[in-house]
């Protein structure tokens, strides 16, 4: 296995999907890019057809890392991962997805490792491809509809200006706590972070 850390973010293909809520993973890593942009390392995001996904590749926070948003849809996301995994050979303990949460109000981000795939169906796609899912996730709340029916709708749609604030503002705080986790600080990072969500005040 390589030294290289993995970070996945899970969303559709496509520009029409791109400032949907489904999209959240890639937000992530776009807030990831922009951050290492900032520290003055040039490079973007490129299709590369043998693993199924955009990859950046880059140093960041001392770390080899390698950025990959699957260029398959989400309900598809497992065999581009695993092809991802192995190209790279990547260990499920440098492993980070990035996705979605229903379950979770926006302006709220949840980091943990292990546990199930929580009916998210991206993820319930890499289980049944990964041998491992010990990995790192990353849970971007988007707020529930209320009513199942009205999921599909609500996740393939774009938030309201203010609920999109709070998720953006909720991607910030993730990777604010980036440094200590690559460094192997995990559980540094998931209190840091855990600690500095800010009460949701919408979930339009």
């Amino acid at each position: 296995m390589s030294d290289l850390f993995l970070i996945v973010g899970l969303g559709n293909p496509g520009s029409k999907y791109s400032q949907t809520r489904h999209n959240a993973g890639f937000w992530f890593l776009d807030a990831l890019q922009k951050d290492i942009l900032n520290q003055g390392v040039d490079g973007g995001f490129r299709s590369q057809a043998k693993v199924a996904a955009k990859i950046f590749r880059s140093r960041f926070y001392g770390t080899d890392c390698v950025f990959a948003k699957p260029t398959v849809f989400m309900n598809h996301s497992g065999q581009a991962v695993r092809t991802i995994v192995d190209y790279y050979r990547v260990a499920a303990e440098n492993m980070l997805v990035a996705y979605d949460d229903l379950d979770l109000p926006a302006g709220t981000v949840r980091l943990k490792k292990g546990g199930g795939h929580g009916g998210h169906n991206g993820m319930r796609d890499i289980f049944q491809h990964m041998d491992n899912t010990d990995f790192l996730r990353l849970r971007i709340g988007i707020g529930h509809p209320g009513l199942k029916p009205a999921v599909t709708g609500y996740v393939l749609s774009r938030p309201s200006v203010d609920q999109e604030k709070l998720m953006m503002n909720s991607i910030g705080e993730a990777v604010a706590v980036m440094p200590d986790l690559l460094a192997g600080n995990v559980s540094k990072a998931i209190k840091d972070l855990h600690t500095s969500d800010n009460p949701p005040t919408s979930d339009g």
